[in-house]
């Protein structure tokens, strides 16, 4: 009787090429299927809202994109009844982008001064609650009576919602450093500043750049809020046009235009974000913990 050689299959092995090819094609196709839903969701939210629009609700309270759609084509073509609307968009952003830096860097410098003196914020910390406490809008109403209805008023009603914003994560980052690394470099002889340049301000690096996604939300809100109580252009003096000759469309596209701009203004803080911390271990999109 012939035996027959019987031979054990060849395991295959992945090279690392193939596997960097794997993770890149399904991350590719993960990506796609997040984009195809967000506009799934997306067409059928605004089909619904039009077929409502012609069927079941009043057009003149709810408006509908048709007539958004028509009023921002208006917009972007022949102007506005208060010139183009680029320019109402540049006053705007500029007002943001004026009170945003400044807030930032004032709720830094505070929030990082206050996270390392236990005293001093101990004193400060009713006034800070107090003043954090104060209606916004009466705010800005208050700083078109004292600074009239140019620019400064706007740039100060963005400065406080900013400040705030961007003081209570640099405040807790710099509560958060690690005791023991600031002990270690006292005992090596870091001076104060070497401390809080080297290991403070990276440590807290994290909660500050997160804290500006919101915080240049706030901005927007805080020039708009500012235009809408009193001003000569903008996107909040279009919006407040539009509400008072019963414009609901207007004031749709009012808000589209200002939630473009802040889509744009969260990708370019968000593409900085990521090239400040390359170092920071990234969470994996495919163990169920995926980032939001």
């Amino acid at each position: 009787m012939s035996l027959e050689t019987r031979t054990a299959p060849t395991p295959v092995f992945e090279t690392e090429q193939d596997i960097l090819a794997r993770a890149k094609k399904s991350a590719g196709r993960h990506k796609r299927n997040v984009w195809l839903l967000r506009l799934a969701i997306l067409v059928a939210w605004l089909g619904l809202w039009e077929l409502a629009g012609r069927f079941w609700i009043d057009p003149f309270f709810y408006s509908m994109p048709s007539k958004i759609w028509q009023r921002l084509t208006e917009w972007f073509t022949t102007g506005t009844d208060f010139g183009t609307i680029w320019y109402q968009i540049l006053v705007t952003v500029e007002e943001a982008v004026i009170g945003f830096v400044l807030g930032a860097v004032a709720g830094v410098i505070c929030g990082v001064i206050l996270g390392r003196s236990a005293y001093l914020a101990e004193v400060l910390a009713p006034f800070i609650k107090a003043a954090n406490a104060m209606p916004r809008i009466v705010l800005a109403a208050l700083f078109v009576i004292w600074f009239g209805l140019g620019l400064s008023s706007k740039v100060a009603t963005v400065f406080v919602l900013v400040f705030f914003a961007v003081f209570f994560n640099a405040f807790t980052g710099a509560r958060e450093v690690d005791r023991n690394l600031i002990d270690n470099a006292r005992i090596l002889g870091a001076t104060r500043w070497q401390v809080l340049q080297s290991i403070v301000l990276p440590s807290a690096t994290s909660w500050i750049l997160s804290s500006l996604h919101v915080a240049f939300g706030f901005a927007l809100i805080g020039a708009v809020v500012g235009e809408y109580t009193g001003a000569k252009a903008g996107m909040g003096f279009l919006i407040a046009n539009a509400q008072g000759t019963f414009d609901t469309a207007g004031v749709y596209a009012g808000m589209l235009v200002i939630m473009v701009v802040a889509l744009f203004a969260e990708w370019l803080i968000g593409s900085a974000e990521r090239k400040l911390l390359r170092w920071r271990p990234q969470m994996s999109t495919d163990d169920g913990r995926r980032d939001i």
